[in-house]
């Protein structure tokens, strides 16, 4: 029997990425070293790094015909109701257009209802920018993400004090993790006690471009291994930091 997929639901974009000798200063002109194309996107970055991991995935977003497209929609709720959902162990979501997002976590919800426990979808969601109409998603999910961004425009200046503060928003006996850079990550989940791993900086920074999207498909492979939350926490915190020591993620496994 064909083991069951990880869907990653979200956005996918081309990413230029521009290297120059040092940051630029304001207003100043700087000579480009080198440059390269890379696909990005925060679903489809979570999805390249669980194919690297080694788990069956899949993703579902807006793609283009050529290299470059503008204004490409969000996936609909009507787009959603075409999925197979048998065909699926895991789905995460990126937090982007939440109102039509919540349809989508609802026919999920309704789906495993019909299911036996160790026969449901695990639902995860991620809420990466400071944006008010995407906190509605918090509510959703068995594992959700809160970035360092939302957590300090909402006034956190730490990971434990976010996820204490922010707690009482997610669903019963949901999980919520937060990433803090080089302090490391955090997670609490309904039996109250907080999880910490330290971070793994590697021996030199390259390119912390998606380093989250890193983080939050190792912690997700982890769990959907049956590993622990501690276990999966370090892990997203170690294959992370191996992302920021090399360019893109050829070699990150």
């Amino acid at each position: 029997m064909e083991e069951k997929q990880i869907l990653c639901v979200g956005l996918v974009v081309l990413d230029i990425i521009n290297v120059v000798d040092k940051y630029p200063e304001e207003d100043s002109d700087s000579r480009c070293l080198t440059q390269r194309w890379q696909r990005g996107g925060n679903a489809s970055n979570s999805c390249t790094i669980l194919s690297l991991l080694g788990a069956p995935c899949a993703f579902m977003g807006s793609l283009a015909p050529g290299h470059v497209a503008e204004n490409l929609p969000d996936v609909s709720a009507k787009d959603f109701e075409k999925v197979d959902l048998n065909r699926f162990k895991w789905i995460h979501f990126e937090g982007r257009n939440a109102s039509e997002q919540v349809k989508m976590l609802q026919r999920i919800e309704q789906h495993n209802k019909k299911l036996p426990k160790e026969q449901q979808i695990t639902i995860s969601v991620e809420v990466e920018k400071p944006r008010e109409e995407l906190y509605q998603l918090f509510a959703y999910g068995d594992v959700v993400f809160v970035s360092k961004d939302v957590a300090r425009h909402m006034g956190f200046r730490s990971a434990a004090e976010t996820l204490k503060g922010l707690y009482n928003r997610v669903g019963k006996g949901a999980v919520l993790v937060c990433a803090w850079a080089e302090e490391g990550a955090d997670a609490l989940g309904p039996d109250g006690q907080l999880l910490h791993s330290d971070a793994f900086p590697p021996p030199q920074l390259v390119d912390t471009l998606g380093a989250g999207d890193t983080f939050n498909a190792s912690v997700i492979f982890s769990l959907s291994q049956g590993k622990s939350m501690q276990e999966a926490l370090t892990f997203g915190c170690q294959i992370a930091g191996k992302k920021c020591g090399i360019q893109g993620y050829d070699g990150i496994v």
